[in-house]
């Protein structure tokens, strides 16, 4: 029997909130499936309940192939704001919009980038073992770090790094941001110093905090050669996407000395694989890729996918929301 209702694909890690902004509208039908799930498995459940008309993705590729498979896309959302693995062209030649959940997770990635900054400083895990170890009375030749007066680079002055930067300066600490698409007047008015030469300010900084997205120019960004600028004692931080900083480059420096420590959050292949070099370090912290993704974040990223997949089916897209605006009207 045919049906008017509008088919969307949501991944398992949307919240019941913003589910319920779809189960009140009585022309949609929800049909989930797995975060992790395969290319060819995702493909293959799209040809299976096309037409599919909006998609919610969280981890999961997004192309030309998904697009032919769904037959009658209307509109691609990330249930975050990062979407290097959306085919956006692709998107663009079909006039359907690539919509992401705007600031909805910033706060928390924010939060995040300031946790491993206080984590590596405060030597969180060398103290902790210490204690459990009773070798209290070897406290002192382990002593920690402030980050009061300390000088922190911030790479990308978007959502997040703005955020970030607003968390540094309550820390008292000397803030420079580097984002050549952001001017000096902005970042200047945020109470921080803007950098135009990045080479040049990586000898200054004591923290480097990366909080650009991913695009061919940013790919490999910190590789063996911006490492070396760095201090000694310097820690470096991403939050961003795995590939902006590349990992053989950092083992090398972290495990010969050239840099204090480090915090991920992001891997160039995630899962990483077991036994990761990286892993075997002491001066790393890493996470599996959760900077954005609390309980809270979740909520908010996934009202936000909600009511920018209804804005795009109802022709009125929510539009600082869609990345190529090429599409729109």
């Amino acid at each position: 029997m045919a049906t008017n209702k509008k088919k969307i694909f949501i991944t398992e890690s949307m919240s019941q909130q913003g589910r319920e902004l779809f189960r009140v509208r009585d022309d949609i039908e929800l049909i989930e499936f797995p975060n992790m799930i395969s290319a060819k498995d995702f493909v293959a459940m799209l040809k299976q309940h096309a037409p599919v008309h909006g998609v919610a993705l969280g981890a999961t590729s997004f192309g030309e192939t998904e697009l032919e498979a769904s037959q009658d896309m209307r509109v691609v959302t990330r249930i975050g704001v990062g979407y290097d693995a959306v085919d956006v062209p692709a998107l663009s030649r079909r006039k359907v919009p690539l919509m992401v959940a705007g600031t909805a997770n910033s706060p928390s990635v924010a939060e995040q980038a300031m946790f491993m900054m206080l984590w590596l400083a405060k030597r969180a895990v060398e103290m902790h073992t210490l204690v459990k170890a009773g070798k209290w009375a070897t406290r002192l030749g382990l002593l920690p770090y402030d980050l009061y007066g300390k000088t922190v680079l911030i790479v990308g002055f978007g959502r997040i790094g703005t955020r970030t930067a607003k968390r540094c300066l309550a820390m008292e600490m000397n803030v420079l941001v580097y984002d050549p698409y952001k001017s000096a007047a902005e970042i200047k008015a945020a109470g921080c110093e803007p950098v135009d030469d990045l080479d040049a300010a990586l000898p200054r900084a004591d923290f480097v905090s990366v909080h650009c997205p991913k695009t061919p120019e940013t790919v490999g960004m910190f590789n063996a050669a911006r490492l070396k600028r760095m201090k000694p004692t310097a820690y470096l931080i991403n939050t961003a996407r795995g590939g902006i900083v590349e990992e053989k480059a950092l083992f090398d420096a972290l495990s010969s000395g050239k840099l204090a420590g480090a915090g991920l959050d992001v891997f160039e292949q995630e899962p990483p694989p077991l036994g990761h070099s990286l892993f075997e370090l002491p001066n790393v912290i890493i996470a599996p890729h959760v900077a954005g993704v609390t309980r809270e974040a979740v909520d908010r990223m996934s009202v936000q996918t909600a009511r920018n997949i209804l804005s795009a089916l109802d022709c009125e897209p929510i539009r600082q929301n869609v990345i190529n605006q090429d599409v729109l009207g």
